[in-house]
C-alpha cells in the first residue's frame, strides 16, 4: 500500500485496516484465507517513486528489475493514491508486469486509457454529473455571474469545456477564467494572474476545480488576503489542515463543496477511536501519533513508544480540524478498493477450485495477473449497501452530497451536509437543499447575490450592453401598450386589441367599451342643446304661423320660411342619432339624414335668395321675370337639389355604406364604438355638395346685398351661409385630427352650430320685429320710411313693395 506521508493519508490507511478486519471476520468472503497488507511511504518525484516501487517488487532495500529476492508471497494488488500523478508514475511500470493497480484518488481520464494502463482500475466514480450539479446550484440561488479557477492540465481543460457549455446553455455567464499552473512542492511561488481585477470583480461566486496539492498556492493566496466576500464552490474535500493561519476569520468559511455520496459505514468511527499502539504494535504511525499528541516517551531506534502516556488515550481526543473521524470520500474509495480485491480473489479461487485438480496435493500458485479478468467484471455490494462496479460497466451518474464548510471561529472546521444532487431523478427534483443550515461567508448577512446586472422587474425588458456578456444588460421600460409580467424578460408582450397595459406595464387590463351616451356630460349637453334649439325653432315656426298675414312674414315667400323652419327643427334633432350605442340602422341614418336635411335647408335658402333677386329684377327684366315669379319657379330648386342628394346617398349605400366600427387606440383603456363612414369619398362628396349649395346661396345673396332692405333678408342669408361655410370648413381639418368620441362630438357640434347660425341670422331679426317692434311690421310704416329716405319716391320701390305683398 503506497501513500505519501501525510496525516490525511494515514486516515486512508486506517480505512484499509478497517476493511481488511471486516473481510477477515466474514466467514462467507475468502473463508480460511486472511488478508494482509504492506504500507510504503513514497517520496515526491517520478524517479524516487519508481525506485521505491522497484524495491517493493524486489523485496530488498534497492530495486533489481525482473528479480524477486524474497520468499514472501507476492501482493495481490497495489492500491495507490490519492495523487493521480503518483498513480500515473506507478501505472506505467506496473502495467509492464500486468500487476493489478487500484487508485482511490479522483477519477482521471488519462488513467482510464486502456492502451497505456490496462492493469489500472479507478475506484472513484467519474465526474460526469459534476457540471450539472454546479449549474443547478447556480440556478437555484439565481447566480448568473461567476468566476472560474481551473487547474491547468488535461482534467481542467475538459471540465472547463463542459462547464462553459452547461453554464451558457442555462444563461449563466462567466466573469473571468483563470487557469492555475500546478507546481508541486513550490506552493508559495505561484499565484493567480490579474489579482486586483479578480478581487474587485463583481462576481461574488467563484468555482474552483482541482485538488489540494495542485491548487495549494491559490488557497494560500485567498487565505492571506482574507477574501471573505466571495462564495467558493469546490469540487471535492480539501485538506484544510494545510491552510492554517493566524487570523480569526477564515476566507473558506461558508464554502460549498460537491462530494461523491458515500454510504454510511457502521463501526468505522468506533474502529478509529479504539485504534492504539497496544492494539497494533507494528503500526509505527500510531506510535508517532501517540508521541506527538499524547506526549509519550519515544524510542527513535524502533519508532515505538516505551511508556504509557495517557490512560485510555484515543484518536477521538484529537480536534476535528486535526483528525477527522468521519468516512470521507477518499477513505470510502479505499474501503471499496479493498473489497474489490477481496471479491475478485474470492471469485478467482472458486474458479480455480472448479477447474484445477488438487489430487496431487500441491498448493495453488497465485500470480497477480490472474486476478485481472475478475477485477474487470466484478460487481458487488459492500456491507454499507453500496453497489460497486469496476471496468467499462461502471456507474457514471453518481449522486453528490453538497457540504458546507464551517470554520468560524477559526479551528471549527466542520463539513456539514446541507443538500444532495441526484442526476438520476427528474430535473425538478435533482437538487435538494436545506438553506436554513447554510452558513455563508462572513461578508454576507443574507443569501449572496452574484449578478452582472440586477434583474429587470415586471414592466421592464432587458437591453444588452454592447460588448459585454449577455448577463450584463440595462433595464428599459416596456413600450406603450406592452407588458412584461416576469423578471428578466428579453421582449415585452403586446396586449391584445381588447386590452391595454396598466400603469406599471405588468398586466393587461380589459378595455371598457365606450361611446357618446346620454349619461355623459357631453351627451347631456348635446341632448339639451338639440331639444332646446329644436323647441326654439318650433316656437319661431309658431310665431310665423300666428303672424302669417303680416308684411314681414309674407315677404320673401312665406312657404319657404315654413319649409326652412321645419327642416331646421329636424336638423336640431339630427344629433340625437349620434348619441347612444351605434348600430347599423343609426349609422346609416346619421350621415344620410344629416345630408338630406341640410340639403333641403340649403336648397330652401338658395330658393329664398333666388326669390329676392327675381323680385327686385321683375320690373327691369320685363314680363318674362314676372311670369317666372308667378309660376313659383324658385320652389322647383328644393326638389331638384334634394333629388341630387338622394342620388348621392343611394350611390353611397350601394357601394360602401356606413357600418359599426370600434376604435381601440384613440382613447387609453377604452374601446370606442362608433360609426365608420364606409366610403370616405362619398362622405366628403356630400359635404362638398352641401358646400356647393351654401356657396351658391351666398353668391346669390351677396349679389342682392345692395337692394332696398326694408323686407329684404339678402344680407342675413349671406351672413348665414358665410357662417355655415366657416363652420364646415373649420370642421374638416379638425375632424381628421381627432379620434373616438371627440370626433362624434365635433360632428354634432358642427351640425348644431351651422343650424343655429341659419336660424339665428335669418329668423331672429324678423322675430324681433314681430314680437318687440310691431309698429315696424305695418305697410304704411314701410311707405313712410321709404319716403323719409328719399326726396322723391321711386317708382321702382313702390312696385317692388306691391310685388312682394302679392307674392
Amino acid at each position: 500500500f503506497v501513500v505519501v506521508l501525510k496525516l490525511r493519508n494515514y486516515q486512508c490507511v486506517l480505512a484499509m485496516m478497517f476493511a481488511i478486519e471486516e473481510i477477515n471476520s466474514n466467514p462467507y468472503l475468502l473463508p480460511n484465507i486472511s488478508l494482509g497488507f504492506e504500507v510504503h511511504n513514497v517520496p515526491n518525484g517520478q524517479r524516487r517513486t519508481l525506485a521505491a516501487l522497484f524495491a517493493s517488487l524486489s523485496g530488498t532495500d534497492y530495486g533489481i528489475p525482473n528479480y524477486r529476492c524474497t520468499r514472501k508471497s507476492v501482493s495481490a494488488a497495489v492500491l495507490t493514491g490519492p495523487s493521480w500523478a503518483i498513480s500515473e508514475y506507478m501505472g506505467t511500470l506496473l502495467d509492464l508486469y500486468k500487476f493489478p493497480q487500484l487508485t482511490f484518488g479522483p477519477f482521471d481520464t488519462t488513467l482510464s486509457e486502456q492502451g497505456r494502463f490496462s492493469s489500472l482500475y479507478q475506484v472513484a466514480p467519474k465526474d460526469t454529473s459534476l457540471t450539472l450539479g454546479i449549474v443547478s446550484l447556480m440556478l437555484h440561488f439565481h447566480w448568473n455571474w461567476v468566476g472560474l479557477f481551473i487547474i491547468d492540465d488535461h482534467k481542467g481543460a475538459q471540465i472547463l469545456s463542459d462547464l462553459r457549455s452547461e453554464l451558457e446553455k442555462n444563461g449563466v455567464c462567466i466573469a473571468f477564467v483563470e487557469m492555475i499552473l500546478a507546481i508541486r512542492g513550490s506552493f508559495l511561488t505561484t499565484s493567480w494572474k490579474n489579482q486586483v481585477q479578480i478581487l474587485d470583480s463583481s462576481a461574488n461566486v467563484i468555482i474552483i476545480y482541482g485538488d489540494t496539492d495542485s491548487l495549494l498556492s491559490l488557497i494560500v493566496n485567498i487565505k492571506q488576503k482574507l477574501v471573505t466576500w466571495k462564495v467558493w464552490v469546490l469540487n471535492s474535500h480539501w485538506d484544510h489542515s494545510k491552510f492554517d493561519n493566524y487570523f480569526l476569520l477564515d476566507a473558506l468559511h461558508g464554502t460549498l463543496i460537491f462530494s461523491h455520496h458515500n454510504e454510511e459505514i457502521n463501526n468505522f468511527t468506533n474502529f478509529i477511536q479504539t485504534a492504539n499502539p497496544s492494539k497494533y504494535p507494528e503500526d509505527i504511525y500510531l506510535h508517532v501519533l501517540w508521541h506527538s499528541f499524547f506526549n509519550c516517551s519515544f524510542l527513535w531506534k524502533n519508532c515505538k513508544i516505551i511508556d504509557n502516556c495517557l490512560p485510555n488515550a484515543s484518536l477521538g481526543f484529537l480536534p476535528g480540524n486535526m483528525f477527522d473521524m468521519a468516512m470521507s470520500e477518499e477513505r470510502y474509495n479505499v474501503y471499496n478498493a479493498v473489497y474489490a480485491v477481496a471479491h475478485s480473489l474470492h471469485e478467482m479461487i472458486i474458479n480455480q477450485v472448479q477447474n484445477q485438480s488438487l489430487e496431487n496435493g500441491k498448493e495453488m500458485v497465485f500470480l497477480p495477473w490472474k486476478i485481472q479478468p475478475f477485477l474487470r467484471n466484478i460487481q458487488y455490494t459492500n456491507p454499507a449497501s453500496g453497489y460497486m462496479v469496476l471496468g467499462s460497466k461502471r456507474k457514471l451518474d453518481v449522486d453528490y452530497d453538497i457540504l458546507n464548510f464551517w470554520n468560524f471561529p477559526k479551528g471549527l472546521q466542520l463539513s456539514v451536509k446541507i443538500g444532495t444532487f441526484s442526476p438520476n431523478l427528474p430535473q425538478s427534483q435533482q437538487l435538494s437543499l436545506s438553506e436554513h443550515m447554510i452558513q455563508w461567508p462572513t461578508g454576507f448577512i443574507e443569501n449572496p447575490h452574484s449578478v452582472c446586472s440586477e434583474s429587470c422587474g415586471s414592466g421592464f425588458r432587458k437591453t444588452p450592453q454592447e460588448g459585454k456578456a449577455v448577463c450584463c444588460f440595462d433595464c428599459t421600460p416596456c413600450p406603450q401598450n406592452e407588458i412584461s409580467n416576469e423578471t428578466d424578460m428579453d421582449q415585452c408582450m403586446k396586449c391584445p386589441e381588447s386590452h391595454y397595459a396598466n400603469t406599471e406595464k405588468n398586466h393587461c387590463l380589459q378595455k371598457t367599451v365606450t361611446f357618446l351616451t346620454y349619461d355623459d356630460p357631453l351627451g347631456k349637453i348635446f341632448t339639451s342643446m338639440s331639444l332646446g334649439l329644436s323647441s326654439l325653432t318650433a316656437f319661431v315656426l309658431g310665431i310665423f304661423m300666428k303672424h302669417r298675414d303680416t308684411p314681414i312674414v309674407k315677404a320673401n315667400n312665406r312657404a319657404l320660411s315654413y319649409i326652412l323652419l321645419i327642416t331646421l327643427t329636424f336638423c336640431f334633432l339630427c344629433p340625437l342619432l349620434f348619441i347612444g350605442r351605434p348600430n347599423t340602422a343609426t349609422c346609416i341614418l346619421q350621415q344620410n339624414t344629416f345630408g338630406l336635411l341640410f340639403t333641403v335647408a340649403l336648397s330652401t335658402v338658395l330658393a329664398k335668395t333666388v326669390t329676392v333677386v327675381m323680385a327686385f329684377k321683375v320690373t327691369a327684366q320685363g314680363s318674362m321675370m314676372r311670369r317666372l315669379m308667378i309660376s313659383r319657379t324658385p320652389n322647383i330648386i328644393i326638389p331638384l337639389c334634394t333629388t341630387v342628394q338622394l342620388l348621392l346617398s343611394g350611390i353611397w349605400l350601394a357601394t360602401s355604406p356606413p357600418f359599426v366600427d370600434t376604435d381601440a387606440h384613440s382613447e387609453h383603456g377604452h374601446i370606442t364604438v362608433m360609426c365608420n363612414k364606409g366610403s370616405a369619398i362619398a362622405f366628403h362628396g356630400i359635404l362638398g355638395y352641401l358646400g356647393f349649395l351654401a356657396l351658391g346661396s351666398y353668391l346669390m345673396a351677396f349679389l342682392s346685398r345692395n337692394l332696398p332692405d326694408t323686407f329684404n333678408e339678402a344680407k342675413f342669408l349671406a351672413f348665414s351661409m358665410l357662417v355655415f361655410c366657416s363652420v364646415w370648413v373649420t370642421f374638416l381639418p379638425v375632424y381628421h385630427s381627432t379620434k373616438g368620441k371627440v370626433m362624434v362630438a365635433l360632428e354634432v357640434s358642427s351640425i348644431l352650430a351651422s343650424s343655429a347660425g341659419i336660424l339665428g341670422l335669418i329668423f331672429v331679426p324678423k322675430c324681433y320685429i314681430v314680437l318687440l317692434r310691431p309698429e315696424r311690421n305695418l305697410l304704411h310704416h314701410i311707405r313712410d320710411k321709404t319716403h323719409s329716405r328719399k326726396k322723391k319716391p321711386s317708382k321702382h320701390s313702390l312696385q317692388v313693395s306691391e310685388i312682394k305683398w302679392k307674392s
